[in-house]
């Protein structure tokens, strides 16, 4: 049964703190976004990149707060897919289930091209070592998650911390160069209205902060610590990225950062720094973007063994070896994340995911301001943020990469009607479809 806002859930006897989960929920948006997504959103948005950043922070910070609500509410770990379960809209649950597993895929392959380019930029290498490089990460990544020791927290909030101190001290020392001249230089200036635009198409770098939410039993009191945690966690996000994003591109100007968007981080610290600037950025990526893969890794494995279980996925996905591991989810999801990071292209891989988390918050927003009371205004803004930003995105894929966009909309519209027919072939039933489905 659902609980009430005035009955959240009880205190739970997990051993995180705040201090544990602000940091679990910084480091999710951190780990790979600012460093995939600085070059997409400079190319859209020019001088108004800061503003690109706050718009989409603004969505994120709408559904920090939803997700903490809908947690709490519920009492439940799992995220939107336990939301939506226990609403009983177990045909909805499934079908945002896949949505949301299609996301982490594609995010992981973001995250895998971007260590795979920072590296090698850092050793010269070429294409082959990139791509070598990133199969090399989310293989070593699979192999330690087979054996359950995916998820250390400690171990992740000590890279966390270096994270942050390199990026923010990047960023610092950009703005120790202050020229606004920098913000346009080699391109045209861009229209106000562009920072929307290129808001809807790196709001991936907002996803991460809902993965805490799939371990609530691994919180101490989450219904005093998760609320301030995961708002406060997005509040600073949103400055360190407005930061980088002016002062990384003040140190290189906006084509450079443009023409090397895979590792415009990298090109900015090199300038200003030179080869220390450029080693201690390479170990902050390669550090930032293996935790990320490793915990989305371990996140989704254990989201689509939970889907499994309800019959929304294919038996075998849900199989679990030894150790506790549903290693068949586990090595799908790598593989599939590996191809797509050695495959696609950078805008396309950041846009398509931005589109599958815009979608899911949408509904988590939806969902907190139907079924939770207080401060509803901001669960209606979050819809309000995340119905423009798809329009917008969709527009957008739709003139630039219209393949790429009919894929994810196959996919889409597989996992919300196909999906029956899907299971049925699998030899499963899809709870909630009265179809037979």
């Amino acid at each position: 049964m659902a609980g009430t806002d005035g009955d959240q859930a009880d205190d739970g006897g997990g051993t995180l703190g705040f201090g544990g989960v602000w940091a679990l929920a910084a480091g999710g948006m951190v780990g790979g976004g600012i460093y995939t997504a600085l070059g997409v959103v400079v190319a859209v948005a020019g001088q108004w990149t800061w503003l690109a950043f706050t718009i989409s922070g603004a969505l994120a910070l709408a559904s920090a707060h939803s997700y903490a609500r809908l947690a709490n509410h519920f009492g439940r770990a799992g995220g939107a897919f336990e939301f939506l379960e226990e609403l009983g809209d177990d045909g909805v649950a499934g079908a945002l289930a896949w949505i949301l597993i299609i996301g982490y895929v594609l995010t992981m392959a973001v995250y895998a091209f971007a260590f795979g380019h920072y590296v090698a930029y850092a050793l010269h290498g070429g294409p082959w070592v990139m791509r070598a490089l990133a199969i090399g990460a989310v293989g070593a990544l699979v192999a330690l998650n087979f054996r359950g020791v995916g998820s250390v927290a400690l171990v992740e909030t000590v890279i966390v911390a270096g994270n942050l101190i390199v990026l923010v001290g990047l960023g610092v020392i950009g703005l120790t160069y202050w020229d606004p001249a920098q913000l346009v230089a080699g391109i045209a200036p861009r229209e106000p209205w562009s920072a929307f635009v290129g808001a809807a198409a790196i709001f991936m770098a907002y996803e991460g902060f809902q993965l805490i939410t799939y371990e609530l039993d691994e919180i101490r009191s989450p219904k005093r610590i998760l609320m301030p945690a995961l708002v406060s966690a997005v509040v600073f996000v949103i400055g360190v990225y407005v930061l980088v994003a002016l002062g990384a591109v003040m140190i290189a100007g906006a084509l450079p950062t443009i023409a090397d968007a895979q590792v415009a981080l990298s090109r900015a610290a090199d300038v200003a720094l030179g080869t220390p600037g450029l080693i201690a950025l390479t170990v902050a990526a390669a550090f930032a973007t293996t935790a990320a893969i490793n915990s989305t890794l371990f996140s989704t494995a254990k989201l689509a063994g939970r889907v499994a279980d309800a019959g929304q996925l294919p038996a075998a996905l849900g199989a679990r070896n030894r150790h506790g591991v549903p290693a068949r989810a586990l090595a799908g999801l790598g593989g599939l994340a590996a191809l797509l990071a050695i495959v696609g292209t950078l805008s396309t891989l950041v846009e398509a995911a931005s589109l599958a988390f815009v979608v899911t918050f949408g509904v988590v927003n939806a969902l907190a301001a139907r079924h939770t009371k207080g401060r509803r205004w901001v669960a209606w803004l979050g819809v309000a943020l995340a119905a423009l930003i798809a329009l917008v995105l969709t527009a957008r894929l739709a003139v630039l990469t219209p393949l790429a966009l009919a894929l994810l909309a196959g996919l889409i519209a597989l996992a919300t009607v196909g999906r029956a027919w899907f299971l049925r072939l699998a030899g499963r039933r899809a709870p909630g479809d009265d179809d037979g489905g």
